[in-house]
């Protein structure tokens, strides 16, 4: 009843095969990656222009047989007419609202943002906020509401401020947010949106 069981020996087991081939392919594959990137970077970045004066191609004078007439030394140089750049165009209202919707439309959600976590995680969102606020305080506004904009660009950016300062401290955000908000509607009211 007993059947027997074969004997069970340990033979070594053959050594593994060297993988040399692999560790090359993989090497040169990365070192041909690498002199692609090197190569693109060389062609892609944009060179700084030369500060050396150029030489420009002017005619210069050939030794002829034929006299050449010389100008007279009292002749008086002409002046340089002064180049000045023309006024900025005054953009009109709806190019202008089209410049700055997205700013002003993204600004209610990273309030909503700031409402959903009013800690430390919020400071990061408040910090773009203050960005596109500064976008907005550099876009030329129409002459029709620059004043009002200018003043009402500047409240909403320190209503920003006074929202970071209070979620740094822990307290006060919920009435920095509602300031933050009525000083973005008044913002966004001026433009129509």
């Amino acid at each position: 009843m007993s059947e027997q069981q074969p004997e069970l020996r340990w033979a070594p087991l053959p050594p593994a095969p060297k993988r040399r081939g692999r560790a090359w392919l993989i090497a040169g594959l990365l070192a041909g990656v690498l002199v692609t990137a090197v190569v693109l970077l060389f062609f892609l970045i944009p060179r700084e222009p030369d500060p050396r004066p150029e030489a420009t191609s002017s005619p210069t004078p050939s030794p002829s047989a034929a006299p050449t007439a010389t100008p007279s030394p009292s002749a008086t140089p002409t002046p340089v007419p002064v180049v000045t750049s023309p006024p900025p165009v005054d953009p009109g209202l709806p190019a202008f609202r089209d410049q700055v919707s997205g700013w002003l439309d993204d600004a209610p959600y990273g309030l909503d943002i700031i409402a959903a976590n009013s800690n430390q995680d919020a400071l990061p969102v408040v910090d773009t906020l203050r960005e596109d606020a500064q976008r907005l305080a550099d876009a030329q506004a129409p002459s029709s509401i620059s004043a009002q904009w200018r003043d009402g660009v500047a409240a909403y950016a320190q209503t920003l401020v006074d929202l970071r300062s209070a979620l740094s401290s822990g307290s006060g955000t919920a009435e920095a947010l509602d300031a933050a908000r009525s000083s973005l509607q008044n913002v966004r009211s001026l433009v129509g949106l």
